[in-house]
């Protein structure tokens, strides 16, 4: 028993060896608590039509064990007393572990749910496919540079002057490069709303042909003879559009003459003639 109360860096054995338990147990404990709960989601996700549980089951596969063994110490430190500026170090470190971990969890989150919007689309949305990659890649982005800012802030960096300078930034590439954005954001509204798909007939203008692609900056459409016409979707959208791919049925008026002479009984048959010849 004197051998645990030897004191080694301020605390006794005794408390090193608590410390160490305390570090086991939260490690495994959590491990296990992850691993179970990404299993049971797993083979929940197979039995439901919803894909929240098959996002959070994808999720929960790329936990770091590296990341939770570093809050799995910082658990077993509480114990000791390391002195205030080791204790600041400790919980900075599993604060950005914290961060970097949840970080993991939503990018992979983001991934899948992509992923599920993206199977089994026909061919002709093939540009909502990549408008939803756009979607993906621009969410990751603003996710890790949250990230990044708040564990910045957590190792005591100001980063009010940092924000600052990159909304200054944003609001110049936003300003130079706004024709840019009005397409893109026309590109999201089309594949939103839908006004015409791959294949639709169109009539814009003075132009008219099939709609061939559909991307980021522009639509092109192939004309009856032969050219493709390009145009940009923020005009696109500003326009009056003809789309003959959703009529499901054409009016066509017939003018039928008959003589002056012809007679009142016939007149009353011409009806039902017309009637007979369309059913046969």
């Amino acid at each position: 028993m004197d051998q645990l109360d030897v004191t080694f860096l301020g605390n006794t054995l005794l408390s090193w060896l608590l410390a160490a338990g305390t570090l086991v147990v939260v490690f495994v404990l959590l491990r296990v608590i992850v691993s179970t709960l990404g299993s049971q989601l797993t083979h929940l996700s197979g039995h439901t039509k919803t894909g929240w549980d098959d996002i959070v089951a994808a999720a929960l596969t790329k936990t770091k064990h590296t990341l939770l063994l570093v809050v799995a110490t910082y658990a077993g430190a509480s114990t000791l007393d390391l002195g205030q500026g080791v204790e600041k170090i400790l919980r900075s470190a599993t604060v950005i572990a914290l961060l970097l971990q949840g970080g993991i969890w939503m990018s992979q989150g983001i991934r899948r749910w992509i992923a599920i919007h993206r199977e089994g689309r026909p061919p002709e949305e093939a540009a909502a496919v990549m408008t939803m990659n756009v979607i993906g890649v621009a969410a990751r982005f603003t996710l890790w540079s949250l990230i990044v800012l708040l564990s910045l802030d957590n190792v005591g960096i100001d980063v009010t002057a940092l924000v600052a300078g990159l909304g200054v930034g944003g609001v110049a590439v936003a300003l130079a490069a706004q024709s840019i954005l009005a397409d893109l954001f026309a590109s999201l509204a089309i594949v939103l709303d839908r006004p015409f798909v791959l294949g639709d007939f169109l009539i814009v203008g003075d132009y008219l042909g099939a709609v061939e692609d559909i991307g980021l900056k522009t639509t092109r459409i192939r004309s009856l003879s032969g050219e493709q016409v390009i145009f940009s979707n923020t005009d696109l959208l500003g326009s009056r559009i003809r789309n003959y791919g959703r009529m499901f049925q054409r009016r066509v008026v017939f003018k039928i003459g008959v003589t002056y002479q012809t007679e009142r009984e016939k007149l009353e048959r011409i009806p039902h003639i017309i009637r007979d010849a369309i059913l046969a």
